[in-house]
């Protein structure tokens, strides 16, 4: 099956396209970096911002955060057939591209940016990521897996060069929304496409991001 990417010719028009997107941290001209922070079902831009607080870096951070059409960036689970998520799922894709181009357009490469997800945002970030490998400066998946066709992740959908992007995955391993297989089946392929990969799955943690995975993304900023 032949996976949805956005390229430069790609103008896909969806839900997702004429939300808002929040922003904080320093602004662009001041900043070392960019965040792209992808909130979870249900929730909005300005909640995931705020997690930027519990970071202690010294690295300036200009955030951009999309805020999905009625808070869900598609309507099933991200293990259901990828068609029943349409037109959400590449409608949210098309949105991080956009904001890539436009954070380049503010003297960022794909190198100074981070993506961040959580839940849901994490699924999506993934996806993004897998789909349109470049060296980035970072991936974190939190409580999140690839999303592929939905009901599996064939490594042979994916190709390309990640060029040791530096990718964190932290998730419980008993998530009722994202089972542990599929983070694992998500670790492979981000190998394959050689990301470098630290993968934590912590016993009995609920459906949230602890002190541990604050750390290791204080470490991604500092590193």
């Amino acid at each position: 099956m032949s996976l949805f990417r956005v390229t430069e010719d790609t103008h896909f028009k969806g839900p997702h396209q004429s939300t808002q997107i929040a922003e904080g941290g320093v602004p662009a001209t001041e900043a070392d970096a960019a965040m792209i922070m992808i909130h979870g079902r249900g929730a909005t831009a300005p909640s995931i911002i705020q997690l930027a607080n519990e970071f202690d870096t010294d690295k300036k951070l200009a955030l951009r955060a999309p805020q999905a059409n009625n808070n869900t960036w598609y309507p099933n689970s991200f293990m259901a057939p990828s068609e029943q998520n349409q037109p959400g799922l590449s409608s949210g894709l098309q949105k991080i591209y956009d904001i890539i181009q436009g954070l380049k357009g503010e003297g960022f490469s794909e190198e100074d940016v981070y993506l961040l997800g959580f839940s849901q945002g994490a699924c999506l970030a993934s996806e993004f990521v897998a789909r349109h490998p470049a060296k980035y400066g970072g991936l974190i998946a939190l409580s999140g897996g690839m999303i592929g066709v939905g009901d599996a992740v064939n490594p042979e959908d994916y190709e390309g060069d990640l060029q040791g992007t530096p990718i964190f995955m932290g998730c419980s391993d008993v998530d009722p929304h994202i089972p542990k297989e599929r983070v694992n089946e998500s670790e492979k392929i981000f190998r394959k496409l050689n990301a470098s990969v630290t993968k934590k799955l912590y016993p009995g943690m609920g459906h949230l991001v602890n002190e541990d995975e604050i750390k290791h993304i204080q470490g991604m900023l500092n590193s």
